[in-house]
Parts: structure tokens; C-alpha cells; sequence
């Protein structure tokens, strides 16, 4: 793989969008190979955490690669949008296991829709958020009218979107858009330790979890409905064997 970098250490997988010239630029070739490595961490069962970022200190990533589709008519426009959510976008937020966005940088336009469907997400100080398409004469294609209202309002996603503005870290922390903000220097440290602390507990359970959560965002199922269900199936899993022997016994579980 050309354009993402990908390393593994004990049970947390982070991969890194390597395309500094560009400010980490999404084009053709890093989405197909983005989700080429969603699909082999996936069922890595070794795999428990996933962390993405962008490589340098400037840029998580600054947006889709303009030159690629700025001919494109209203069919090619649908399809590339369509495609988008296919390979990558819908397939991150869909991931069994935990993907956290360490966002150590610009995430504009198509970056911040690759932060927003990852799971949680921890910011640089020096990170700037927004969505600028309505500046091109486009609206967001890869969830951001869908996603950004979601974490932060509707009426604040109409504002960003329509205006094309940046925020700032701490506005975007102040909205709920990352859930924290710390100082550049630190931000590999935290997301390592977070995932850490994801990584100690049952994959089953966490996985569980995520279904769980994830139901309630999904108006075709009752997400209430998918929580006993999953709540119940982990009494059939070895992990709640290991964790209540664990618990009874005064020890940590090995899981």
C-alpha cells in the first residue's frame, strides 16, 4: 500500500493516511486501500482497537482530492458519493471493533466525514473541523449531513454547513463534535492509552456493545429490543465465564 501505513502492537491496530504533500488528501487510490485494510483488520481476531490518523502535524485529513472529480457530471457525482459510503465510510462505522480518530489536524470536508464515522474521536489543539463544500458548489457526499447533526445538532450542523466554516478544537469539543482535546505532543499517548484501557476488557462484551449502541441510531429496529438481545448472548460467551470467575475471585480477567 502506497498512501496508508499500518501498524499493529498488542491487540490495537492504527492506521496512518500517508500523504503529506497532499495534507492526507482522500483520492481513489487511499480509499480503495483503506478499505482494503478495514476488511483484513476485521476479522483479525487478534485486532481489538483501531486508531486512525493522518501522517505529520497538520493535517488528519484536509478533504477529498478535488482534481479527481471536479468534470464529473450527475451521474459520476452519485456514484462517487455512493461508493464512498460502500467502501469506506459506512464500512468504518459498521466496524465490530472500536475505531477511534486521532484527529491531529485540519479534518475538512471529506476528512472530518472520515472522523465522524469512526466510532469516538480525540483532537490536537491545533485541530481545525468544517465542512467547506457549499463554498465549491457541492454539499457534503460521504454522511456529513447525516452524521454531523447527529453529534452536534441540527441546528449547529445547518450553521457549519451552510456557512463553510472552520471551528477550533475547543468549539468543536464545546459542541460534542471530539470528545477531547489535548496538546499535539500527547495525542498518540492518549489514543494509545484509550485503547488500551478498550483492549483490557471482553472483545465480546465491547463488541456487543457497539451493536447495542448502534441500534439505537437505526430507525428499522427497536434499539432497546437489540440490547436485551445481545445482552443475553453474552451470558452464552466465554468471556462472561472468565469475567464473573474473574470478579468472584478477587482477580483481573484474562480475556
Amino acid at each position: 500500500m502506497e498512501n496508508i501505513l499500518l501498524d499493529i502492537t498488542e491487540h490495537i491496530a492504527k492506521i496512518t493516511i500517508n500523504r503529506p504533500t497532499a495534507l492526507n488528501a482522500l483520492n481513489k487510490q487511499t480509499i480503495s486501500e483503506l478499505s482494503e485494510a478495514l476488511d483484513q483488520l476485521a476479522t483479525n481476531e487478534d485486532i481489538r482497537v483501531l486508531i486512525i490518523t493522518g501522517s505529520g502535524t497538520k493535517a488528519f485529513v484536509a478533504g477529498a482530492d478535488i482534481k479527481e472529480f471536479s468534470d464529473f457530471d450527475v451521474k459520476q457525482g452519485a456514484q462517487l458519493a455512493a461508493l464512498g459510503h460502500e467502501m469506506l465510510f459506512d464500512k468504518i462505522e459498521k466496524f465490530p471493533k472500536p475505531v477511534i480518530a486521532a484527529v491531529n489536524g485540519f479534518a475538512l470536508g471529506g476528512g472530518l466525514e472520515l472522523a465522524m464515522a469512526c466510532h469516538f474521536r480525540i483532537a490536537s489543539d491545533n485541530a481545525r473541523l468544517g465542512l467547506p463544500e457549499t463554498s465549491l458548489g457541492l454539499i457534503p457526499g460521504y454522511g456529513g449531513t447525516q452524521r454531523l447533526p447527529e453529534l452536534v445538532g441540527k441546528g449547529k450542523a445547518i450553521e457549519m454547513i451552510t456557512t463553510a466554516t472552520m471551528i477550533d478544537a475547543n468549539d468543536a469539543h464545546r459542541w460534542g463534535l471530539v470528545n477531547q482535546v489535548v496538546a499535539q505532543a500527547e495525542l498518540e499517548a492518549t489514543c494509545t492509552k484509550i485503547a488500551q484501557k478498550i483492549a483490557h476488557n471482553s472483545p465480546q462484551a465491547v463488541g456487543a456493545a457497539l451493536r447495542a449502541i448502534a441500534g439505537g441510531f437505526n430507525d428499522k429496529v427497536n434499539g432497546y429490543n437489540v440490547e436485551i438481545s445481545e445482552f443475553g448472548k453474552c451470558f452464552g460467551t466465554e468471556d462472561f465465564k472468565e469475567g464473573t470467575t474473574a470478579f468472584i475471585e478477587k482477580r483481573k480477567p484474562n480475556f
